[in-house]
């Protein structure tokens, strides 16, 4: 018996397209649970106000971290990265829009509900002691979903190795560890960035706007957006934390909308079926450009 594969692969796609576009109007049935800050989490606050600029905390995270300098643009001159990169994990961007100018402190949010960790289909990404996001290289395929999945842009690849790594802040947990802060917060001689319980830093963010309202945007970022983080920021009055370039999420926890997403279009597995139809389709277009024959035979 001989089957056209023409006739095969499209009543598979078909069968599965329609099983798959059914099941995405059929609304997820199971809610995620909302996350909280683990009881034991720690955090950092930084306050544009305080910022001068200087990128102390830059050459102590580069030190502290073990990376090199990022020269590429400065013709091997200095270290001048312009914007986080495998070889930077904390760095300080100015904001300027006419009279209006700010510094931005930009580096891993360590949500409290990562979206980089729901990302990560074999768990290298994890929030472990004090909620500190962290990635095992033991486990990374080098998929990269993480890096499309944060909303803030944050994990970076080392692309120029024969054995990459995922690149992030992980709040200098190994100094955490023996006792210390993050290197960061250690040498910024202005504590426009600072380390401690984030319940305190909260507390302390929102103690801050209470006392001179007119010198702060009305908000702390973090507190609840995108289902909360444990980096805090303050901006200076009339420049919006989008200004700085953080995102506008809302409340919701992006993983609330992957999982919502996921679970319409894997009910029942049709769309790992439709999937597979459509990869059909793709090698039969291929033998068949190449001369296949075009049929299946038992």
């Amino acid at each position: 018996m001989t089957v056209d594969r023409r006739t095969l692969l499209k009543g598979m796609a078909a069968a599965g397209a329609a099983a798959a576009l059914g099941s995405a109007m059929e609304p997820a049935t199971e809610a995620r649970e909302r996350r909280v800050p683990p009881p034991d989490a720690m955090g950092m606050l930084y306050d544009a106000t305080l910022c001068i600029g200087c990128k102390t905390c830059m050459v102590a995270c580069q030190d502290a971290n073990g990376l090199p300098r990022d020269t590429r643009s400065s013709d091997g001159l200095y270290d001048a990265p312009d914007d986080l990169n495998a070889k930077c994990k904390n760095i300080i961007k100015l904001f300027k829009d006419g009279d209006r100018t700010s510094f931005m402190k930009a580096q891993c949010m360590h949500c409290v509900d990562p979206a980089c960790i729901n990302a990560c289909m074999m768990g290298s990404l994890k929030k472990r002691e004090h909620g500190i996001v962290t990635w095992e290289g033991e486990r990374c395929t080098g998929c990269r979903y993480c890096g499309i999945a944060c909303p803030y842009g944050v994990p970076k690849y080392e692309w120029e190795k024969a054995w990459p790594r995922v690149i992030k802040c992980e709040m200098c947990s190994d100094r955490i560890a023996k006792g210390q802060q993050p290197a960061c917060c250690e040498v910024c001689p202005r504590k426009a960035v600072i380390y401690g319980k984030y319940t305190d830093l909260l507390a302390e963010a929102q103690g801050r706007l209470a006392a001179a309202p007119g010198k702060y945007e009305p908000k702390v970022f973090g507190a609840t957006d995108g289902g909360g983080t444990q980096v805090l920021y303050l901006s200076k009055a009339g420049i919006s934390f989008q200004d700085l370039g953080l995102p506008d999420l809302g409340e919701t926890p992006v993983p609330d909308m992957q999982q919502t997403i996921q679970h319409s279009l894997y009910q029942g597995f049709v769309a790992p079926v439709a999937l597979f139809a459509v990869f059909g389709a793709v090698i039969w277009r291929n033998r068949k450009a190449s001369g296949g024959d075009g049929e299946v035979k038992p």
